[in-house]
């Protein structure tokens, strides 16, 4: 099995964690993370796009000209696709679903390459916890002295969805950003340089690809003194 270090946020090493290859250690699929990552982007994208029919234009409701006598065509109005300012043909509405769909096995299986592709750069930081000195009043400052020690500008901060401290801390952070754990996806992912994550919220992402219990992980080895 793989092995990950654990620091704690100022660096010192706190233990040593033994992950399961098929997430942390398996071959990088490049065509499945471009297939997520374009399903992700879709999904995304806001259905704005609207141009509006000859019913919807404000425009006259006069007649163009008279029936006959004139040598031109009948028409009617003004409002009719020909006509500079009238309604528009098939064109687009703001109903047009841009949906790309990938199946769950392939979501996993790009969740496991990026994950596998950032341990290996040594871009996968396991913290042991993630939580201020003192009070439990959100740090801004304190998070971010704790990010520059550890070169992790930019960096994705996951960690469970209770942390309101690290929630709120890196709320206003320039760079990084907080995802909770039950949300990690490829996309956030590759768009940071780094990935911190917390001990227990690895695990949970750990037993979540590999479909064991969360419980049935073994705890961190202590650190060599």
């Amino acid at each position: 099995m793989a092995k990950l270090n654990v620091i704690d946020l100022s660096g010192a090493a706190a233990g040593e964690l033994e992950v399961a290859d098929e997430v942390f250690a398996t071959e990088v699929n490049e065509h499945l993370l471009w297939e997520v990552v374009r399903s992700q982007r879709a999904a995304k994208r806001s259905n704005i796009a609207h141009t509006k029919t000859r019913a919807e234009v404000a425009y006259t409701k006069a007649k163009v000209y008279r029936q006959k006598g004139t040598g031109n065509a009948r028409h009617g109005s003004r409002r009719a696709n020909i006509f500079k300012g009238g309604g528009v043909v098939h064109g687009p509405r703001n109903a047009e679903n841009h949906t790309i769909r990938v199946n769950r096995k392939a979501i996993a299986g790009a969740l496991k390459s990026v994950l596998s592709l950032r341990a290996a750069a040594g871009n996968l930081v396991v913290i042991k916890e993630f939580k201020g000195e003192g009070d439990k009043n959100a740090n801004t400052k304190e998070l971010n002295t704790a990010l520059g020690k550890l070169e992790a500008g930019k960096a994705l901060l996951v960690d469970d969805a209770g942390n309101s401290w690290l929630k709120m801390s890196a709320r206003n952070l320039a760079d990084a950003d907080f995802l909770a754990d039950a949300g990690l996806n490829v996309y956030d992912i590759l768009n940071h340089p780094k990935l911190l994550i917390s001990e227990t919220s690895l695990r949970k992402v750990e037993a979540r690809l590999t479909g064991n219990a969360a419980d049935s992980q073994p705890a961190a080895e202590p650190a060599a003194q």
